[in-house]
């Protein structure tokens, strides 16, 4: 295993890391203040080819491997968890990500290749108010009519759900009193538009420059060219989609805490105290080893989890021992840097704050600490009762 970067990753770590500090920084204080999506990013980075950077050329995209993809979402994230989740993790991810595995060819052009060139921004819609970590008792129903879909339901903490073109649903094509618990869910694309389909903008404590919103579902009409793969097959796909997911939080996680690091290094070596700059006291010194650490594991654990994608090996267990150690070293990171910070790190002007409420998200959405741990122990043969 070669622990170095290649040229080319080098190369690409550093032009995203450019339009990632002159394209995105400077509009992210407006956008954390008014909590409304930059939505000119997209085109513009379909552009230069940051959409979707490991699907297949033919569609328009780079076709790169998987560690590309987690330096390209690290290095987002270092300057704007709201807007690399928007761009990234939502749209590039999960929101395409089973058209691209499991869609037809005519779904790939019409919803993927636009995707790719930020022509159409996607959503992924899974959870729903009374379906969070039960994923699989959610409500939403999709009744046969014709050659359509009558789509009714609600979701619930939907990114990019305000403003999506297509919007990939998980809902049951079958009745689910009448199957195997888990059995006869499908996922169908919802198009912007579409009659009954409505979008109301949530708030949240962080990650406000990615907007999210609660999506209703009545008398939907949605045509079965739609529907993704097979019908009743949707669990797979859905499997399949968090799966890639939870590796990409292991680059989120170590781009936040990055951000941290650097913030905080510099500024513990410019803050004086009784003479010193506050970096030299023990507690403070041993605070920033100790995040550098982190840091550098988080790193190795996320490429690793790629790694192991890019050789066509299976990665669940990885890829959910990344999430739960990233997400959960990030909280503590993030206290010892806002304590570092002192009062100055709870006031609004000071970035600290926004980077620690940002991170809370990590280890809540796309399987909270606590069901990724069932995931893994399941991984590793423990009965879970």
């Amino acid at each position: 295993m070669d622990f170095a970067l290649s040229e080319e990753h080098i190369i690409f770590r550093d032009q995203i890391r450019n339009f990632a500090e002159t394209e995105i920084g400077p509009l992210v204080e407006e956008a954390e203040e008014t909590g409304v999506t930059p939505l000119q990013l997209f085109p513009k980075m379909g552009k230069l080819g940051y959409l979707g950077v490991t699907y297949p050329e033919k569609y328009g995209a780079a076709g790169a491997d998987k560690i590309t993809e987690m330096i390209l979402i690290e290095e987002l994230n270092k300057v704007c968890a709201g807007i690399a989740g928007a761009v990234s993790t939502t749209h590039s991810g999960l929101g395409i990500r089973a058209i691209n595995n499991f869609g037809t060819e005519e779904q790939k052009q019409r919803f993927l290749a636009p995707a790719i060139k930020g022509e159409r921004i996607a959503a992924f819609a899974l959870t729903e108010p009374d379906a969070g970590s039960d994923a699989i008792s959610m409500r939403t129903r999709a009744v046969k009519d014709g050659s359509d879909y009558i789509i009714n339901g609600s979701k619930i903490f939907i990114s990019n759900g305000t403003f999506a073109d297509i919007i990939t649903t998980a809902c049951y094509t079958s009745d689910p009193k009448t199957v195997k618990r888990g059995q006869g869910i499908s996922l169908i694309v919802v198009e912007k538009g579409m009659p009954g389909f409505t979008a109301r903008k949530l708030h949240k404590v962080g990650n406000n420059s990615q907007e999210t919103a609660e999506l209703s579902f009545e008398d939907v009409r949605v045509p079965q060219e739609n529907l993704i793969g097979v019908e009743g097959q949707g669990l797979t796909q859905v499997l399949a989609t968090l799966k890639a997911g939870r590796l990409a939080y292991g680059a989120r996680a170590t781009g936040l805490a990055q951000a941290a690091y650097d913030i905080v290094f510099k500024y513990a070596h410019e803050r004086v105290q009784f003479g010193k700059p506050i970096a030299s006291f023990q507690a403070n010194t041993f605070k920033l080893v100790d995040m550098a650490i982190s840091v550098d594991i988080m790193r190795l654990m996320t490429y690793r989890g790629a790694w192991m994608s890019d050789q066509g090996m299976d990665f669940m267990k990885e890829a959910c021992m990344v999430k739960v150690f990233a997400s959960e070293t990030l909280q503590q990171l993030m206290l010892n840097a806002l304590s570092i910070h002192g009062g100055y790190g709870y006031m609004l002007e000071y970035p600290i704050q926004r980077l620690w409420r940002d991170a809370k998200m990590l280890n809540i959405t796309e399987g909270t600490t606590e069901m990724s741990r069932l995931a893994i122990a399941r991984e590793l043969g423990i009965k879970v009762g």
